[in-house]
């Protein structure tokens, strides 16, 4: 259901309970002054929904990394893009014209359908980010000890998504980031008070390897757009492999048609998000990949998910049927997405290469 139809379904509910109560009569004067400022409150809604649903510009992590040396004074290290990047991208989705809104429970946001959703796959990359520099990105082997900051700092990001009160997700995801720039204003100190990062290509690969699978299963979700028959292939390749519950063998999987939009914009965030994550990765991890001679595969990753972020000039996410009349938007993104997904689990291979 689209924003409009939501919030007139709302009013329309409200007006029939007044009228019912006996509070209202359709033939009053109040009735009239209810409707013109409840005709008023809609337009306002409606226009404050447009204007908050649109994403926030992309931002030049070089730009940021630079801006940020010469404001804290302190020289850039390995971990200090990555690391910003992540920060950047909290502040911008908390900051963002609206706020966050994935929690909302008051018109505009209530009635919001795609930028929450786009909220939600920004927020996922941004766990998995944050998953990955606590476990491995700042630790130089399994029994090295944690980083303190980023172990108060990953269980906030993961708090749920759409807690009002008590706490609010946003006051999480501050603390989160607050913890965040705590650990990058350590990274360039020596001694026990400083933090590490390690910029290996086996680290650098665990983190590709989440990404991976994030947009495996993005992709498999959007192309479900139009409905399609799958062979169960789980244990393939692994003759003793087992399950715990067995699932058929040939199954028709479709998104419904409520929950298309949701998937793009989801996917459309997700894309979003690692954009700037991999440019940070590109400025610390610059020594292993001009090593291995793959910063070109990792350039042309960013510029297809950067073909995700084109202006969509329909006024609704349009889903045609494969080769019919109708575009599929659902059927584009997965297009971008497996390719960036294909050109990842090269670049993994050829990290993983002596």
């Amino acid at each position: 259901m689209s924003v409009i139809a939501r919030i007139r379904s709302f009013f329309q509910q409200a007006k029939d309970a007044l009228v019912l109560s006996g509070f209202l009569k359709t033939d009053s004067p109040t009735s009239k002054v209810v409707a013109g400022v409840g005709a008023l409150y809609v337009i306002i809604i409606i226009v404050l929904g447009i204007w908050w649903s649109a994403a926030p510009p992309a931002f030049d992590m070089r730009l940021k990394t630079q801006n940020h040396a010469a404001t804290s004074g302190q020289p850039l290290v390995p971990g200090s893009a990555t690391t910003l990047a992540l920060i950047e991208v909290i502040d911008t989705l908390l900051e963002k014209d609206g706020g966050y809104t994935h929690n909302d429970l008051l018109p505009p946001g209530l009635f919001m359908d795609n930028m929450p959703n786009w909220e939600y796959g920004v927020l996922v990359q941004s766990r998995d980010l944050a998953r990955a520099l606590r476990e491995v990105l700042s630790r130089s082997q399994s029994q090295s000890r944690e980083d303190v900051d980023l172990t108060l700092a990953e269980p906030r990001i993961n708090f749920q998504s759409d807690s009002w009160i008590l706490p609010a997700s946003e006051r999480e995801y501050r603390s989160a980031n607050k913890y965040l720039k705590a650990y990058l204003a350590r990274l360039p100190e020596r001694g026990s008070e400083g933090a590490q990062f390690y910029a290996r290509a086996d680290n650098l690969g665990f983190w590709l390897g989440m990404i991976e699978k994030r947009l495996g299963s993005l992709s498999q979700r959007l192309s479900a757009s139009v409905g399609q028959r799958r062979l169960n292939t789980d244990l393939a390749g692994e003759p003793t492999a087992a399950a715990a519950t067995d699932d058929p063998e040939d199954e028709e999987i479709k998104t419904p048609w409520s929950e298309v939009d949701d998937v793009f914009y989801e996917s459309r965030g997700a894309a979003w998000a690692l954009i700037h994550f991999l440019k940070g990765a590109e400025i610390d991890f610059a020594s292993v990949l001009e090593k291995k001679n793959a910063r070109v595969s990792l350039q042309q990753i960013i510029r297809e998910l950067e073909a995700t972020q084109a202006t969509v000039w329909s006024p609704i996410i349009l889903n045609g049927s494969g080769f019919g009349l109708w575009a599929n938007h659902s059927l584009v993104m997965a297009n971008y997405i497996s390719r960036a997904n294909a050109a990842l689990i090269d670049l993994r291979e050829l990290l993983a290469q002596g």
